[in-house]
C-alpha cells in the first residue's frame, strides 16, 4: 500500500517543506489589493486547506513580524510586512538569538560560505556601514 491511503487508490498529498506554506501565504498577501481576510487568503491557496490551518499560519507570521493585522468585525484583515527574503532573515535571527555563543555561530556561518556569497556579505556589510554614517 505504498503511496496509497486505506480508503482507495489515490495518492496522499505531498507534504510541504518547512516554511513552504508560510511562503505561499506571504505570496498570496503580496498579490492582495490591500488588507484581506483569512477566507480571501484560503481561496488564493486553492481552498483545500482548513480555515483553521490558514489562521494558524497567519498568526505565526504575525508573531514573527512578517504580517500585520487589524480588526475587521470579529476577525482580522492581514497585510504583509515582509517578503520571503525577510521571512528567511527573521528565521535566521531567531536561530542566532537562541544560541549562547553568537560569535562562534557567526564565525562558523561565514567560514562555510562559498566565495561569491562571502564577497556579497562583505559588500552588504560595507553598504550597511556606509548607510549608518549618513
Amino acid at each position: 500500500m505504498t503511496g496509497q491511503n486505506r480508503g482507495g487508490g489515490s495518492q496522499q498529498p505531498r507534504r510541504r517543506g518547512q516554511g513552504e506554506l508560510e511562503g505561499q501565504v506571504l505570496a498570496a498577501l503580496r498579490e492582495a489589493p490591500g488588507p484581506v481576510n483569512t477566507a480571501w487568503v484560503r481561496e488564493r491557496l486553492g481552498g483545500n486547506l482548513a480555515y483553521t490551518t490558514v489562521i494558524t499560519i497567519l498568526t505565526r507570521l504575525h508573531t514573527k513580524g512578517a504580517v500585520s493585522r487589524q480588526r475587521a468585525g470579529r476577525s482580522f484583515e492581514w497585510t504583509p510586512t515582509a517578503d520571503e527574503a525577510g521571512l528567511a532573515a527573521l528565521r535566521m535571527r531567531k536561530m542566532l538569538d537562541a544560541e549562547a555563543d553568537r560569535e562562534a555561530v557567526l564565525a562558523s556561518f561565514v567560514t562555510a560560505l562559498p566565495p561569491g556569497d562571502e564577497q556579497l556579505l562583505r559588500e552588504l556589510l560595507a553598504q550597511a556601514t556606509d548607510d549608518g554614517e549618513d
